[in-house]
């Protein structure tokens, strides 16, 4: 329960990182008015509640499944969506 609760608030984190991302791109936000250590912290942020939730995953015996790349399926370029 702990690590899907990690898991939660990642998910969470990563939509307000890709929203305040939204206003500097679309100029709302002034890139100053939205500090680099700002979106900086929401990056780390997200990194820790991940790290967290494979800890505790793995503290309760559950353990979580790695990710496995289909390497030449011609679909994918490897990076993030739109690359």
């Amino acid at each position: 329960a702990t690590a899907a609760a990690c898991h939660l608030a990642r998910a969470i984190c990563r939509r307000a990182e890709r929203r305040c991302w939204a206003l500097v791109h679309a100029a709302v936000a002034p890139a100053d008015g939205m500090s680099a250590a700002s979106l900086r912290y929401l990056n780390r942020l997200s990194d820790l509640l991940f790290v967290l939730a494979r800890l505790y995953a793995r503290a309760a015996g559950s353990g979580e499944p790695l990710w496995q790349h289909e390497r030449g399926s011609g679909g994918s370029t490897g990076g993030p969506p739109g690359e």
